[in-house]
C-alpha cells in the first residue's frame, strides 16, 4: 500500500498523537471489558515480526477473581522483598521515586483482566525434541509493544508489571518449562480518579541521530 506524501504525513501525525497520549496506569475501574477486546489485542500482537517467524510468545488471559487474587498475593511477596526487604539498590530506588510505586499491587485484583505474556525459550516438537528459537527477547518485546498499542487504540489502559522474580506466574498459569514469564499486564479502563506520573518524553533531537557519510 502506498500513500501520497501528504497522506503519509497526516497518518503519521495521527498515529503519533494517539501513542503520545498513552500512559501507564496503576488505578483501574472494575467496569467489565469485553473479552473480544483482549482477543483483538492479542491478534494484533501476533502480527509482530519474529526471528525465523517462530512467534515465540504465548498470551495467557485471566479473568477469574480467584486466580487474580493468587497472582496479587504472590507478586506482593516478591515486591515486599524489593521495597521493604532491601532487594532494590539505592540507584533503583532513586529511579522509581518519581513514580511513587510501593509493594501494594491491589490493581492486580481490580483490573477486569490480567494478561501474562510468556516467552518461549525454545519450541517443542510433538515427539518432545527441542526446536531452537532465535531472537526471543527482541521478538516478544515487539509483540508486547503492539499489544499495548492495540489496547490504547481501544481506549483501554494497562501497565507493564514485571515483578522480579516472576517464576510464580509459571506455576499459577501452569506453563511448561520451555516458557518464561515476560510481562504481566493488568488491563481495563482507567479509574475516574486515576493519577499518572507527570512524565516528559525524550525530545526528537535526543531520540534521533542523523548520520551523514562523506565521500
Amino acid at each position: 500500500m502506498r500513500y501520497s506524501p501528504e497522506e503519509m504525513l497526516r497518518r503519521g501525525r495521527e498515529f503519533f498523537e494517539l501513542v503520545d497520549s498513552r500512559r501507564s496506569v496503576r488505578f483501574f475501574s472494575e467496569e467489565p471489558v469485553p473479552r473480544e477486546c483482549i482477543d483483538l489485542a492479542v491478534m494484533a500482537a501476533n502480527t509482530a515480526p519474529s526471528g525465523a517467524h517462530q512467534q515465540p510468545w504465548k498470551f495467557v488471559v485471566i479473568g477469574d477473581a480467584d486466580t487474580k487474587a493468587r497472582i496479587r498475593d504472590a507478586a506482593e511477596v516478591e515486591e515486599r522483598q524489593n521495597y521493604e526487604g532491601g532487594r532494590l539498590t539505592p540507584e533503583w530506588r532513586e529511579a522509581l521515586a518519581p513514580l511513587e510505586t510501593t509493594s501494594d499491587k491491589g490493581y492486580l485484583e481490580v483490573a477486569p483482566w490480567l494478561v501474562v505474556c510468556f516467552a518461549e525459550k525454545y519450541g517443542v516438537r510433538p515427539d518432545g525434541t527441542r526446536v531452537k528459537h532465535y531472537y526471543v527477547n527482541e521478538s516478544v518485546g515487539i509483540a508486547c509493544g503492539l499489544f499495548i498499542t492495540a489496547l490504547h487504540s481501544m481506549g483501554l489502559s494497562t501497565l507493564t508489571h514485571t515483578p522480579n522474580p516472576m517464576a510464580f506466574l509459571s506455576d499459577i498459569c501452569a506453563r511448561p518449562g520451555n516458557e518464561r514469564p515476560y510481562i504481566l499486564f493488568p488491563v481495563g479502563y482507567a479509574a475516574g480518579d486515576a493519577e499518572v506520573p507527570d512524565i516528559v518524553r525524550k525530545p526528537l533531537d535526543l531520540a534521533r541521530i542523523n548520520w551523514a557519510f562523506s565521500s
